[in-house]
């Protein structure tokens, strides 16, 4: 008669103590690897979630940093005629993040261009410097400022002629205007300039960004005549890299 094994061979190795001690040897070699196998996977899946929390406590402090970051920056704005010279100074000042060119200090909302090129509007062409206090100070910004232009002629730089022009500070703070009041009365003793400055200090008011065109002008017109006659010039009278 046949002899069918069982589940487990035992059948077949029922009459030989030797077989079923080594196949009772490796039944208990598998469960082991197995139990080990398991216990390996449980731990692997106990650091993937430490360090999936670990990742996301990390990231939270990143945000954390970078908003921290953003709300340490500050805002300043200045007019010292042409836009495009202001910002292509600005743009090469360390400490300052990002420079905008726009219309401020007038009377008609949303200004264009061609609007204020009337002189009619009011508006000055102005900067809005974001800049990081921490590497530079507002006290700086206001050196380089009246150092890159000249604030002893109204409504006037060069050859550009007209209020849209003018010398003037936006301030945006009751500290911002006590330190720009502060730098113009010390510069003025000093006799840096032939003149009294002539710069116009008020608060800062609604900022109407400049056409695309206008923005990063030297930047991306390096050949162009007006950059090559003053903007380049004025930035390497700074000492800046072009």
């Amino acid at each position: 008669m046949a002899r069918h094994p069982g589940p487990i061979g035992l059948v077949a190795i029922a009459g030989d103590p030797h077989l079923a001690m080594q196949r009772q040897n490796e039944n208990c070699r598998a469960r082991r690897l197995h139990a080990g196998r398991d216990r390996v996977e449980s731990g692997m899946r106990r650091m993937v979630q430490v360090l999936a929390a670990m990742l996301a406590v990390a990231g939270a402090r990143g945000e954390e940093a970078d908003v921290k970051g953003d709300e340490a920056l500050e805002v300043a704005t200045f007019a010292a005629g042409c836009f495009w010279c202001v910002e292509a100074v600005f743009r090469r000042t360390e400490g300052v993040r990002d420079v905008v060119c726009g219309y401020t200090g007038g009377t008609t909302p949303n200004p264009t261009y061609r609007q204020v090129s009337t002189g009619t509007t009011g508006h000055a062409e102005a900067v809005r410097v974001t800049f990081d206090p921490a590497r530079i100070s507002y006290r700086d910004l206001l050196l380089r400022f009246w150092a890159m232009h000249d604030p002893t002629t109204p409504n006037r730089q060069g050859a550009d002629v007209g209020t849209q022009y003018r010398s003037a500070v936006f301030v945006h703070t009751p500290a911002q205007r006590g330190e720009a009041e502060a730098v113009r009365a010390e510069l003025d003793r000093s006799g840096r300039f032939p003149a009294p400055i002539v710069t116009e200090i008020a608060e800062a008011g609604p900022f109407t960004e400049a056409e695309p065109e206008h923005q990063d002008y030297f930047a991306r017109n390096p050949s162009a005549a007006y950059c090559t006659l003053v903007i380049r010039p004025k930035i390497e009278r700074l000492g800046l890299e072009p």
